[in-house]
């Protein structure tokens, strides 16, 4: 197994310690050194300024980002600061019919969550987080709709093996040059599957079966399914837990307080179902925005993060990563947050 951390924010840890992270991440990145950055949300104008300060002292840097994600003008600021100091190193995915309506609900977002440095030594972090929140911030209207990620339930993942860095180095720059149109889920890319280490990594749009669940369907009777998870809507996604429920499987669900993002229909469905849902206490405004999934046999123990979510749009259109690893120490790290999260669920 490959030696990997996982880094928490939350309510529970200081605000910030994961932008704190990819900020240091930065600084570390010498001359000729490489970073190259996924992500849905980026507000962030002090961490878009390191990044050009770090392209001003040689290092080629590369920051592909969603330019009209749900909160339509959320990015603008920072790309601004981008576009003039990274120039050709910023690659902004915007849609044909954006601001349209059709655009707003069928166009695929780019939501993966990925961030990959080459020195000191070469990492790649992927999970939840992304670059959201600004201080000061200039747009209390922007938190208000997506909520405070300085605060929030969050996760990356530090993966250092070098063989899966590199291949999650060059996803990232492929995304930077590809297209992003509606038939991305028919390219080999997509859906291919990246093995190493006891490490499987998965990408969507696919054509293919959703991995995840095709690994659920896997499991024998009796297995536990601890989820979680940020949004729970959409036919496929509660059909799909459903069907699980119905198979034998025990499945645990902590999610958070509002009922945008898993709306009280997705509930008491799951809850018919038998599925054990609950929800996250405290502040509205510091969502739970964890991604990850134990899935627990009788002779096999897996951890699942990344950036998708069980919605609609995560399993139809978006661009999104998971990556599976039976790495008992990310399990056992996992298992813990698990255990901190359900203490303070309702």
């Amino acid at each position: 197994m490959s030696d990997s951390q996982v880094h928490f924010g939350g309510p529970d840890r200081p605000i910030g310690t994961l932008r704190d992270l990819l900020a240091q991440r930065i600084r570390l990145v010498p001359t000729d050194g490489t970073i190259d950055w996924v992500t849905y949300y980026f507000r962030d104008r002090e961490l878009a300024a390191a990044l050009v300060e770090a392209r001003e002292r040689g290092v080629d840097v590369r920051v592909t980002l969603d330019g009209h994600p749900r909160t339509p003008h959320a990015n603008d600021a920072v790309v601004e600061i981008l576009e003039r100091g990274l120039g050709s190193g910023l690659r902004v995915v915007r849609g044909r019919f954006d601001r349209t309506p059709i655009g707003k609900v069928a166009r695929p977002r780019l939501h993966e969550k990925l961030y990959c440095f080459s020195h000191p030594s070469p990492v790649a972090f992927v999970g939840s987080f992304n670059p959201s929140s600004d201080a000061p911030e200039l747009a209390p209207e922007v938190i208000e709709e997506i909520g405070d990620h300085a605060r929030a339930y969050n996760l990356l993942v530090e993966l250092r093996d070098p063989v899966l860095v590199g291949a999650l180095t060059a996803h990232a720059r492929s995304l930077h040059t590809a297209r992003h149109a509606c038939w991305d889920r028919f390219a080999a890319s997509a859906n291919r599957e990246i093995s190493y280490g006891g490490y499987s990594i998965h990408f969507w749009p696919r054509v293919r079966r959703h991995p995840i669940m095709r690994m659920l369907h896997g499991l024998e009777s009796g297995s536990r399914i601890r989820i979680a998870a940020s949004h729970v809507s959409g036919p496929s996604s509660l059909s799909g837990l459903s069907a699980l429920a119905a198979r034998g499987l025990k499945i645990e669900l902590i999610t958070e307080s509002t009922r945008r993002r898993v709306p009280e229909e997705s509930e008491r469905r799951l809850v018919r179902a038998g599925i054990g849902l609950r929800r996250l206490l405290g502040d509205e405004w510091i969502p739970m925005h964890d991604k990850f999934l134990l899935a627990e046999t009788s002779s096999r123990r897996c951890a699942v993060f990344g950036s998708f979510n069980w919605s609609e749009p995560s399993y139809r259109l978006n661009r999104e990563i998971a990556v599976a690893t039976e790495d008992p120490r990310l399990f056992e790290a996992f298992a813990r947050r698990w255990a901190e999260l359900s203490a303070a669920a309702d």
